[in-house]
Parts: structure tokens; C-alpha cells; sequence
């Protein structure tokens, strides 16, 4: 995989990394949310334009682009395990932004994480 391809790649990973964060904070915001037949329309307006919800479904559009580009270069056996990437940023994020806890088993699995996805990418 060439540095081009790899940045691809990361890029996609990190846009699907931000949207998370981004409906997580747009979660933050509204509260609980829970789809009725009454109040499938109201709830549907509030969600539908909250910024960090839009910033967020906007990111993942932007990185299917990326993906895609990025699969069209790198074999998806290659590729798609890079995605667990993800899981370590939002871990990290997750912990600096909203104050989530990060125990001790969750650093020895992302630390798993990043061995895995290093043994993958050296392949």
C-alpha cells in the first residue's frame, strides 16, 4: 500500500471516527431518543436538523466517497480491518470529549487493536 493509498484509508477511517463523535454529541443534546408513531415526525425534525447530527450523517457521506476511492487501490482484506483504527480514536475521544470511562480492560483491548491492525497492514 503506497502513502497515497494508506491516506485514503486513514481518511476514511477518521471521517467515519468524527461522525460518531458527531452523533454523539448531537445525542448530547436532544436527550433520549425514542421513536413513536406520535411523535415520529416532531422527533424526526429535531434530529434531522441538529447540527452535530448533521455534521455527523454529513461526515459519513463524505467518507463513503473516500472509501470508496480508497477500495478502488487497496484490497479490502487490507483495507476494511484498518477501520478498527476507528475504535481506538473514539475510545480516545470518546474519553477527552465526553469524560467516558477508559478502564484498564479497555486499554488492553485497543492495545490488541493496534497489534492487529499492524500485523495486517505489515502483510
Amino acid at each position: 500500500m503506497n502513502l497515497f493509498s494508506f491516506s485514503l484509508v486513514l481518511t476514511g477511517v477518521l471521517l467515519n471516527a468524527a461522525a460518531q463523535l458527531l452523533l454523539k454529541a448531537g445525542t448530547n443534546q436532544l436527550g433520549v431518543v425514542s421513536f413513536t408513531r406520535d411523535n415520529f415526525l416532531s422527533l424526526g425534525w429535531q434530529v434531522g436538523t441538529q447540527p452535530h447530527i448533521f455534521g455527523g450523517l454529513s461526515c459519513y457521506a463524505v467518507s463513503v466517497v473516500v472509501w470508496i476511492m480508497a477500495l478502488s487501490r487497496v484490497e479490502v482484506s487490507i483495507a476494511y480491518p484498518m477501520l478498527s483504527i476507528g475504535y481506538v480514536v473514539n475510545a480516545i475521544a470518546a474519553w477527552w470529549l465526553f469524560g467516558e470511562a477508559v478502564s484498564l480492560t479497555r486499554l488492553l483491548g485497543i492495545g490488541v487493536i493496534i497489534v492487529g491492525v499492524y500485523i495486517v497492514a505489515r502483510s
